[in-house]
């Protein structure tokens, strides 16, 4: 498709590669009880953050044009002369390039989408969280 990915959706593929990478690595190590809630609490706690920026790029695409922030330098270019901190900044408030709808499927658009699959991953984590473990007995009584 082409599209060039501004520095909110930099931010929104870091959350889900955040959650990604925590359900990986539980389902890797197989944790029982407690440990389930360890793993389902840095799901939500990515999904969340990752939530928290796709609605911060849906805000930003609902401002009318003449309150919409400058366009910004790529995060190619920042990363190559900004510090991490600034960088983080700078992606958090959002630009011009942010606020453009460049893209729909079904009416909503990219962050839109992001918003719906942060949230299940959310629901999923949650239900991890708080289910309860009863260990199987495969001895017949």
């Amino acid at each position: 498709m082409g599209l060039e990915p501004c520095p909110l959706c930099w931010l929104q593929r870091f959350g889900f590669m955040g959650a990604g990478l925590v359900s990986l690595l539980a389902f890797l190590h197989g944790p029982k009880g407690f440990g389930n809630r360890i793993y389902g609490f840095l799901m939500v706690l990515s999904a969340g953050a990752g939530l928290g920026v796709a609605g911060r790029q849906l805000w930003l695409q609902s401002l009318p044009e003449d309150q919409v922030p400058a366009c910004g330098p790529s995060v190619d270019y920042m990363l190559e002369v900004l510090p991490w901190f600034e960088v983080l900044q700078t992606a958090l408030k959002g630009t011009g390039d942010c606020a453009a709808v460049v893209w729909r499927f079904m009416g909503l658009s990219i962050p839109g989408w992001t918003v719906v699959f942060f949230s299940l991953v959310i629901l999923v984590g949650l239900f991890v969280m708080f289910r309860s473990y009863q260990p199987k007995n495969w001895v017949n009584s």
